[in-house]
């Protein structure tokens, strides 16, 4: 047995472009911008480095292209202590995110997929001892129906972070037993108005169409999950908020290493809340140094 957690994410990779500007461009308009960073991005990355900040042992299922940026790509899930060995290389592009952050913290991205739908899940294996499987909506659909048949076959939990962008495959609900959404996506999956949504029932319907649990974040009011032993409301942590960027991947990469320890969901859920506070309440530089350690020590633990 592993002296840590095992766990596979599927997700994507991408270069991710941040610039900091004072308004988003409109039509034909040039706008200067203040300051420029490159890093790891794509929500399968970042998650699979918080699970692994968090003390799991994470294997990263994904793809990059033929390109320059997929040298830098490795290189930052090494740093991250990411295993990559099933990280596909595919003819073409990689995966980029452009980002354009406002001073109050507004972002607007534009994100090419590249290489990531062109995943072969055939190719991917659960790794030895690996007690979680984490998807998200990045990936094509078959992609993931089929690593979730696999995880459910196996014995493996999957975890499923909705995402904005995408809907969730057909069919992929009945195979999960974790969802993980906001109240946006919560209303979308629902085909009801985000405006008013009761966030409880929105976890108990989404319950009902198939996942044991479903969590439903909502930012500063908590958390609400839904298990079919009942309804579980937690508080946030009242944090000093640098910034809001990176919360939800912070939250669901401890959450998931924590599930992979053993730990029931609700206490699962809480080591991810403590992750996210930590990680809004640090500089964008301190936060890859946060581990599972600092997490448990934080004020917010």
């Amino acid at each position: 047995m592993s002296a840590r957690p095992v766990v596979l994410c599927a997700g994507a990779l991408h270069h991710e472009i941040e610039v900091e500007a004072a308004a988003f461009p409109r039509g034909d308009m040039t706008v200067a911008g203040r300051a420029v960073r490159f890093g790891l991005g794509g929500r399968g990355a970042l998650q699979a480095s918080a699970a692994a900040r968090a003390g799991a042992e994470v294997h990263l299922a994904g793809a990059v292209g033929s390109d320059d940026v997929a040298i830098s790509l490795r290189a930052a899930l090494d740093e991250a202590g990411v295993r990559r060995g099933q990280v596909q290389a595919h003819p073409g592009p990689s995966g980029l995110t452009v980002a354009t952050v406002l001073p109050d913290g507004t972002t607007g991205r534009v994100v090419v997929p590249g290489a990531n739908q062109l995943l072969r899940a055939d190719a991917v294996t659960l790794p030895r001892d690996c007690a979680v499987l984490l998807l998200q909506s990045d990936l094509a659909d078959a992609a993931n129906l089929t690593l979730a048949a696999r995880a459910r076959a196996g014995g493996v939990r999957t975890v499923v972070k909705a995402t904005s962008s995408r809907a969730l495959a057909s069919g992929l609900l009945g195979l999960i037993d974790v969802l993980i959404v906001d109240p946006h996506q919560a209303a979308a999956l629902l085909g009801r108005a985000e405006a008013g949504l009761d966030a409880t029932r929105a976890a108990e319907d989404l319950a009902a169409q198939g996942p044991p649990a479903v969590i439903v974040t909502q930012g500063r009011a908590g958390l609400i999950i839904a298990e079919r032993g009942g309804l579980t409301l937690q508080p946030a942590h009242p944090v000093p908020v640098r910034s809001l960027r990176g919360a939800g991947d912070a939250f669901v990469g401890a959450l998931v290493a924590e599930l992979a320890r053993g730990a029931a969901l609700a206490l699962a859920a809480a080591f991810g809340q403590a992750a996210a506070g930590l990680h809004v309440s640090l500089p964008l530089t301190e936060r890859p140094q946060i581990t599972e350690a600092a997490i448990r020590d934080s004020l917010y633990a």
